[in-house]
């Protein structure tokens, strides 16, 4: 129990630092790319690629300019280097953004300083930008002059032609949807060309060409996208109201939720038996509130506060105590709703709903921006301050079957509610609508996004408390439903087979030849996920960080009590379960072969 209350205190002492209404200056994120004598190496925002080996590269470029792009493209092209773009902020979690294990012939484009342009046509209702400007610039900019992005992320420290290379997305069914590459009318891509065009070149896709289905969602697999053209809508305003309630029939209610509300999403407590309904809809400009939307989990937090809740959560695990997580839980699900999740009628919540323009509304970040000028509070992830570490799952599912996965779902909870403890003192389950789309890698229906965040330990051969739940649940969702993987978030095992996921993927690949016949652009983890349907060759401990899923028990960690197990409702997943009889067994086993 000592464990619980440390990590509780931890979390009153976050209440107590999100409800002074003093202000505090933050450190910065760390740039994704470091360099010294030797080379440059490439993180992504946490510090740790899915298979925690570094991203070495021997150089970077950093382009100011449409024509600076295309002269590193023709220089890689020239040298038959391999190469990947990265933006000034690198949030993605699988390892696409890496050139590749061959060192000497890579090579990184960063956009960090291709963010400049930012071009408004207000009689078409058009912005275009270049690659490298940051949302929360690119939004500001357009509510400036008096119109609105519609469809954005809920987390802003992304680049234009980061969000919509790996499909990013908010929340919405209505109009042209949530996903942002909906939202594209016209890119530019510079691609390797002959020796006479001068190894590369510049192409500009409209609206109509049919090359714009590929490059719109291309994963960085098509070139470097240099500008993007987004569609924009007179400016608006939302109201937001959060209603936290029972989670009874979230399996009949979610499609009218969808439809009901233009931007509602819904928020899943499992442990808690809570669900958060969002209602969020746009009203007029002349609706009263001047509001904003600063997410909790978003936010600037002292460093002591993250290293301490983080500290607390390990000896948790250490101690397999499932109710310290519980406490943990109910604190911090009570505490959203007494703050409305960083929602602000102003300087702080007072009550609903609350009316904000659509800039202020539909993403937030403020932990990326402070100066450093007083280092004590970061983002609550910042590797250099190990603090929160943690997987992200998200699977996007076609609307007709997430019905019966929460069903599933519900099935596994009742057989012991406080194992799902773990996914609720991150942010439960969150459940996001977007639809279908043209992009031949986006969403050929209307589909549900499921994103959850679980605890990820500091050793990869360390297994986790409960481990086998989040194992099961996300084999149920990418297996048993057939939900297709964020580009830009999960583990390596949920890419698996995902060709067969998506009917216009031969025309993807055909775009390719076109467009990269060399293969410039692609990387082993992309041949890997796109060239491959069976899994690497197993070792180890694979299971425990989702490079493999476990056929045996050493791929889970059976020193530790760890064993391949079948899933309990979904009975074809296969996981690593603890058993403290199995562990007894093993230990008499490997003393009787010292013995002997």
């Amino acid at each position: 129990m000592v464990y619980s209350w440390c990590l509780l205190g931890a979390v009153h002492l976050v209440l107590l630092w999100g409800l002074t209404p003093i202000a505090v200056l933050a450190m910065p994120p760390p740039p994704p790319i470091r360099c010294n004598d030797s080379g440059c190496t490439l993180y992504n925002s946490y510090g740790a690629w899915n298979d925690r080996k570094a991203c070495n590269v021997p150089n970077v470029s950093y382009p100011s300019s449409e024509e600076e792009l295309r002269l590193a493209v023709a220089y890689a092209n020239r040298n038959k280097l391999k190469v990947k773009v990265v933006s000034g902020f690198s949030h993605t979690i699988p390892k696409l953004a890496c050139p590749g294990s061959q060192y000497e012939n890579s090579m990184l484009i960063s956009t960090l300083n291709d963010n400049s342009g930012i071009e408004i046509d207000m009689a078409n209702l058009a912005v275009t930008a270049d690659a490298g400007v940051g949302l929360r610039e690119l939004i500001d900019r357009v509510e400036e002059a008096g119109l609105s992005l519609v469809a954005a992320p809920y987390w802003e420290g992304v680049s234009v032609g980061g969000l919509i290379s790996t499909g990013a997305h908010g929340s919405s069914w209505w109009g042209k949807g949530g996903a942002v590459h909906d939202h594209v009318i016209g890119l530019s891509l510079v691609v390797p060309a002959k020796e006479s065009e001068g190894y590369a070149k510049i192409i500009r896709i409209e609206a109509q060409d049919p090359l714009l289905k590929a490059a719109k969602v291309s994963i960085g697999l098509l070139g470097v996208i240099s500008k993007v053209k987004l569609s924009l809508e007179p400016a608006f305003k939302r109201s937001i109201t959060y209603n936290f309630t029972d989670d009874a029939h979230i399996e009949d209610m979610f499609i009218d939720h969808g439809k009901k509300y233009e931007f509602g999403d819904i928020t899943w407590y499992p442990s808690r038996k809570t669900a958060v309904y969002r209602y969020d809809f746009r009203v007029p400009l002349t609706a009263s509130g001047n509001g904003e939307f600063d997410f909790l989990g978003f936010q600037s937090n002292s460093i002591v506060v993250s290293q301490s809740t983080r500290a607390a959560e390990k000896s948790l695990e250490k101690a397999n105590n499932v109710n310290g997580k519980c406490l943990l839980a109910i604190s911090f699900v009570g505490f959203k709703k007494l703050i409305a999740n960083g929602l602000k009628n102003g300087l702080i919540f007072t009550g609903y709903p609350v009316v904000g323009h659509q800039g202020k509304m539909q993403s937030s970040g403020s932990c990326l921006y402070s100066p450093a000028t007083r280092i004590d509070t970061s983002c609550a992830w910042d590797p250099r301050i190990k603090g929160l570490f943690f997987y992200e799952t998200t699977a996007i599912f076609p609307a007709s079957k997430f019905g019966d996965f929460i069903k599933d779902v519900k099935e596994l909870r009742d057989l012991q509610p406080e194992n799902f403890c773990g996914v609720d003192i991150y942010n439960g389950f969150l459940i996001r609508f977007i639809k279908a789309s043209q992009a031949y890698l986006g969403q050929s229906e209307d589909s549900v996004v499921l994103d959850f965040n679980y605890y990820r330990a500091d050793d990869p051969s360390t297994p986790r408390l409960n481990q086998d739940i989040w194992e099961e649940v996300e084999q149920m969702a990418f297996f048993k439903y057939g939900a297709k993987p964020h580009w830009a978030k999960n583990r390596n095992l949920a890419f698996l087979d995902v060709q067969s996921k998506y009917p216009n993927f031969s025309k993807f690949l055909a775009a390719k030849k076109i467009l990269d016949p060399q293969n410039m652009f692609s990387s082993e983890l992309s041949d890997e996920i796109f060239m491959l349907r069976k899994e690497a060759v197993k070792g180890d401990g694979c299971a425990l960080e989702g490079q493999c899923i476990c056929s045996e028990d050493k791929h889970c960690s059976p020193k530790n009590g760890y064993f391949c197990r079948p899933g309990l409702v979904y009975k074809e997943a296969r996981v690593c379960r603890y058993s403290s009889s199995s562990r007894t067994s093993t230990t008499l086993n490997i003393l009787k072969r010292v013995i002997n």
